[in-house]
């Protein structure tokens, strides 16, 4: 059975009990959910931060609930419905998003390509209203932090969604500025494989939530492409 036929079959237990019962404690920070259901708690946790992720800049727009329904495409429509009720549980302040964080995180320890999937849904949403704020910068490094990820990683993450404000492909690649071309392939590499949609069900992400994976490799391979071409520039201006 799927993510979501999963998420189905709790759903029936709305407001009574189970893990949808868990969410409904989440929003009053209480959410506990057993370990043994990994797929469907990560499905869960994802869409409630996802929904508060919406809220981290004080106002909710369509665009984001258009970017939500974008990282879950392949949710079958006969399904939806059960989504959106969590969606719309969850959205409707910002607190307790720490606790959705943690549960991810512990569910996923020490998988930092699902982790990462994660923030890069996010992202997603915080980007599909505009420009991303201070306010929802501040929420995307709180999750990081609870995820694991150092400041210099988050950096990294952070630039692969905003290279056009950032405008560094050595930083989304997370090397120095200026590094040689074999530093920045072999950076390239480990991140493109990391980001392979192949790989990543591999390490626990569900199929279903791989909607950013092109994207995500899309950047990644552009970043390298400017560092090269850099390079190249460098090269032809010093035989001059």
């Amino acid at each position: 059975m799927s993510t979501w036929g999963k998420l189905a079959g709790a759903s029936a237990g709305y407001f009574i009990g189970g893990i949808i019962g868990a969410v409904v404690g989440a929003v009053a920070g209480h959410y506990v959910i057993d370990k043994e259901d990994e797929d469907v708690a990560f499905a869960i946790a994802l869409i409630a931060l996802s929904a508060k992720m919406s809220r981290a800049d004080g106002d909710f727009s369509e665009k984001e609930l258009m970017a939500f329904n974008e990282i879950l495409s392949e949710v079958p429509k006969n399904e939806l419905n059960n989504v959106i009720k969590i969606y719309k549980l969850a959205q409707q302040d910002i607190a307790g998003y720490e606790a959705y964080a943690e549960q991810i995180s512990k569910l996923f320890e020490g998988k930092f390509e699902v982790l990462e999937n994660v923030l890069d849904g996010l992202f997603h949403i915080a980007k599909s209203d505009g420009p991303v704020n201070q306010s929802e910068v501040l929420f995307l490094e709180n999750v990081a932090g609870i995820f694991g990820f150092s400041s210099a990683e988050f950096a990294r993450i952070r630039a692969s969604h905003m290279a056009s404000e950032i405008d560094d492909p050595w930083l989304i690649l997370g090397i120095n500025a200026g590094s040689n071309i074999e530093i920045a392939q072999k950076a390239w590499k480990e991140l493109a494989a990391q980001n392979h949609p192949d790989k990543m069900i591999a390490n626990g992400v569900p199929k279903e939530l791989l909607g950013m994976a092109n994207e995500k490799l899309a950047i990644i391979n552009g970043a390298y492409d400017r560092i090269l071409k850099a390079h190249k520039i460098k090269a032809g201006s010093e035989e001059i």
